[in-house]
């Protein structure tokens, strides 16, 4: 019995190290996850042009069970599992282990799966490796995640418009119909050759106009704004400040901010 509670022990050792050490092979790690992210989305999204086929259910299920695996070593490295398992991230990753892991339920779930998009902003535990590694990054970070969430909202509307609507709306018959109509709908462009029937259809029309025009105006803020630099203030621990700032505008400190030549 303690032989295999110390293996257990020297298991969850080695994942922690994985998922939040700062090794190198750590980091590779964590950008592996970030690619598997994307990858699923793809298929995600590529699947929806092709009748469902054995080759797809398959896919499915090796799918799942990553995701499944992911999930299950999360909660076995935190030393808070209960709060873990709580997180909405982590339940939008259950809503699509079961549609993955359950092709025999049919189209009904299968919106569920564009809810791993939501990973992809999880992964935001990459952002110190990010700008340490991507000076690029560091320049833009606040336009990158705001185009980030931008790109998410889209994804899980999409997903949602589709899995709801394709088999009873003939203006949606894959992601780029449903793509298309968030897109009008988002920029109340409002062309009128894709509606969406009835009152659950108008009110998905609504909450995409409202949610997705405030995700759009933020992007734009963050383009449009002047482009600040991330440097903790010693003494008020202010974080973004002007590119040639020499004092803290909040307390005044005198700042020695480094060049990105030198970052």
């Amino acid at each position: 019995m303690a032989e295999a509670r110390s293996r257990v022990k020297d298991f969850r050792h080695r994942l922690k190290s994985l998922y939040e050490g700062q090794s190198a092979q750590a980091h590779r790690f964590r950008y592996g996850l970030l690619a598997f992210d994307i990858i699923t989305l793809a298929f995600i999204v590529g699947t929806s042009f092709i009748p469902r086929s054995h080759w797809v259910e398959i896919a499915d299920v090796a799918f799942g069970l990553v995701i499944l695996s992911d999930v299950l070593a999360r909660l076995l490295i935190s030393d808070r599992p209960l709060r873990e398992l709580l997180h909405p991230v982590t339940w939008a990753d259950i809503a699509s282990i079961i549609s993955f892991l359950a092709p025999l339920v049919g189209e009904p779930l299968g919106f569920l799966r564009i809810l791993r998009t939501l990973r992809v902003l999880r992964s935001y535990q990459l952002l110190a490796r990010l700008r340490a590694d991507f000076p690029y990054f560091r320049r833009n970070e606040e336009v990158i995640l705001a185009l980030a969430n931008f790109v998410v909202f889209l994804f899980v509307t999409t997903g949602f418009v589709y899995e709801t609507q394709h088999a009873t709306n003939p203006g949606i018959k894959n992601y780029a119909d449903a793509l298309y109509f968030t897109v009008t709908a988002l920029t109340t462009t409002g062309f009128g050759d894709i509606t969406l029937q009835g009152t659950t259809g108008r009110l998905i029309s609504v909450g995409i106009m409202i949610f997705g025009v405030t995700l759009f105006f933020n992007l734009a803020r963050a383009v449009l704004r002047p482009r600040k630099v991330r440097f903790e203030c010693p003494d008020c621990g202010l974080m973004s400040h002007d590119p040639d700032a020499v004092h803290c505008k909040a307390c005044g400190r005198l700042l020695k901010i480094p060049n990105e030549d030198e970052g």
